[in-house]
């Protein structure tokens, strides 16, 4: 049980750490010239998003874990209905914080080519939450994720917190 544990949250920590730095790595080493901007110092704003991000991904993946009974992995998911801390305001925090990661790189590598990355990874995410992950919820969860789906934005965080 722990070794498959280990072995899940290897690949989690593999898959976040490949969207968020490994393959922005490979982009900014291409040295796509033309796909850059000047922001100046203003670029170091970036920190604010990779740190937030940062942090988001992990508190989601600690609640998913322990309070969810399970990881964030589609092959090994919670079997706990989790609407605690950040997932009381958004339902897909960590999927926003890993945008939120490659917006700050983006912003501190003065990249374009890192916004355009961030951007496909948002549709991808998108696209992976409506076709798998809602549905899968809704059959696991039934009323208590129709209700909370009704009322927590998908990714735009709500002021007001979900009761």
């Amino acid at each position: 049980m722990i070794a498959n544990k280990t072995v899940t949250w290897f690949v989690i920590v593999l898959v976040h750490v490949s969207v968020t730095i490994f393959f922005p790595y490979l982009l900014l080493s291409a040295d796509i010239g033309f796909f850059t901007w000047e922001l100046g110092a203003f670029r170091l704003l970036g920190v604010v998003p990779i740190v937030v991000g940062g942090v988001a991904m992990v508190w989601s993946g600690w609640d998913l874990t322990f309070a969810g009974r399970g990881t964030p992995a589609p092959f090994d998911p919670p079997t706990m209905f989790v609407a605690r801390r950040l997932y009381r305001f958004v339902r897909n925090p960590m999927y926003l914080g890993d945008l939120l990661v490659l917006v700050g790189v983006s912003l501190l590598f003065e990249s374009l080519i890192l916004s355009i990355y961030a951007l496909l990874m948002f549709c991808v995410f998108h696209l992976f939450v409506v076709v798998h992950e809602e549905p899968t919820l809704k059959r696991k969860f039934g009323e208590s994720y129709e209700n909370y789906h009704k009322v927590v934005p998908r990714w735009i965080p709500a002021c007001r917190p979900y009761e």
